[in-house]
């Protein structure tokens, strides 16, 4: 069978061991428990596996215990076992939401045979989930990480996974490369999502003002405190802080801040009052704040403390087959914005686009966009950028600087053509089998161009 993930509680030592060895035996990962309340404090949604509990049990019988795990997730399966199984207990255990009742003494066959149906209905369960937040989070407005890298899917991926974990986050990546997206992104896909997003850069603010600025501050705690703020903290209260380029800040508001992340609750300035606070914080930075810390830049303390979660945005130019979809995207925004229609691109700017290293990344491929759109077919694209590129693929082979041309012009005709396969094997003078090759293997779809 395929190992599952199971949590076995069962108070006698002798029937909890016999148990686990013939589960392990059968490929399956267990941990026992002799108590319920223990084993509820591995029980989560996100718990990939199959709960298997004793009725008869102190302090928590099984009745209750699969009461409190359904509380958690009512969807988790959980297979009651019971040496005193009459027609009531079975009545009442399905009725209050269990997978199966097995009565002792029972065979290892027939146990395994209802974990089996059990862990593949788990996996269906979860996948659904999965399934209709990524249909949520595409079909509601808001923030939209564009990219079909492996780097960038796996980018998407980890913001779905941890939208809704409470933890604060901390994204590294080069300047332009999309952070503070990444940052929106959480917070919509979010439960919070219906709060405040606040964003502030530590860098742009004086140091005498930033800690007014984060915390808020009573009338009169300083010279020219006239009347009573609220500080960045407080207005994102139930929502998400974003503190952009956290290096830029202070190292005398970092102690506070740390407090902060640590208490939850805040002071304004002033204030002997403590407020509460149900937030998460998001930070971003474009440097190594761990050697920052070695070098006394910035506090280790708080290093550690916003390093629970990492999430690394990649620059432009480690995601080179991204570039014509970015391109194209901040072309029909800037296009939609002036109410002007857009040439197609030639091969010769799509080199020149492909080839450029992009130090400003994604901020600096919009602006290009921009002034594309603006300038149209007289804007000279080796005039715009080969000044600072010699006009090839650094670090790409060869067969990778065909493929890269190749992906892009199959993706142009289905863009142009609506995912028309007819369309676009006219359009390329491709024979049917190797248009249907060539998308299978960059992984096109005809769904994807066809709105």
């Amino acid at each position: 069978m395929t190992p599952s993930s199971i949590l076995l509680v069962d108070d006698e030592k002798a029937v909890r061991d016999a148990t686990a060895q013939s589960l392990l035996l059968a490929g399956c990962e267990v941990e026992t428990f002799s108590n319920a309340p223990a084993a509820l404090l591995k029980v989560t949604p996100e718990f990939e596996g199959v709960i298997i509990s004793d009725i008869r049990m102190p302090d928590m019988d099984g009745l209750e215990f699969l009461e409190r795990v359904l509380k958690i997730d009512r969807d988790l399966p959980v297979i009651l076992i019971s040496g005193h199984a009459d027609v009531a207990t079975a009545v009442a255990a399905i009725r209050q939401g269990a997978y199966d009742l097995l009565e002792k003494p029972f065979s290892n066959t027939q146990l395994l045979d209802v974990i089996k149906r059990a862990t593949e209905k788990r996996r269906l369960t979860l996948e659904n989930r999965a399934l209709k937040e990524a249909l949520e989070n595409q079909t509601r407005p808001g923030p939209r990480i564009i990219g079909q890298t492996p780097s960038i899917m796996q980018l998407r991926k980890m913001i779905t996974r941890i939208a809704n974990v409470n933890a604060d986050v901390l994204i590294w990546g080069e300047t332009g490369t999309g952070k503070e997206l990444v940052a929106r992104s959480l917070h919509e896909q979010s439960k919070r999502r219906d709060h405040n997003y606040v964003a502030i850069n530590c860098a742009a603010i004086p140091a005498s003002l930033l800690d007014s600025e984060l915390f808020g501050h009573e009338a009169g705690a300083f010279t020219g405190a006239k009347g009573k703020r609220i500080g960045k903290f407080e207005h994102a209260n139930g929502g998400t802080l974003f503190l952009d380029e956290i290096e830029g800040m202070p190292l005398s508001t970092q102690a506070p801040l740390l407090r902060v992340l640590q208490e939850r609750k805040i002071e304004r300035l002033g204030s002997n009052h403590l407020i509460p606070l149900d937030i998460r914080v998001v930070a971003a930075t474009k440097v190594d704040l761990k050697d920052a810390a070695e070098r006394a830049e910035f506090r280790k303390d708080l290093y550690y403390r916003l390093n629970v979660v990492t999430l690394e945005v990649p620059p432009l130019r480690a995601r080179r087959e991204d570039i014509p979809l970015l391109f194209q995207h901040f072309v029909l925004v800037a296009a939609a914005r002036c109410e002007t229609e857009v040439p197609p691109l030639n091969s010769k700017a799509l080199h020149v686009l492909l080839g450029h290293d992009w130090p400003g990344n994604i901020r600096e491929l919009r602006n290009i966009a921009e002034r594309y759109v603006l300038l149209g077919e007289t804007f000279h694209f080796d005039l715009a950028i080969l000044m600072n590129s010699d006009e090839k693929f650094d670090g790409l082979s060869l067969a990778q600087q065909v493929a890269c041309f190749e992906k892009t012009l199959i993706e142009q005709a289905l863009n142009r053509h609506k995912g028309n396969t007819r369309e676009v094997m006219d359009a390329l003078d491709l024979p049917r089998k190797t248009l249907t090759d060539k998308m299978k293997k960059y992984g096109l779809e005809r769904g994807q161009f066809q709105e």
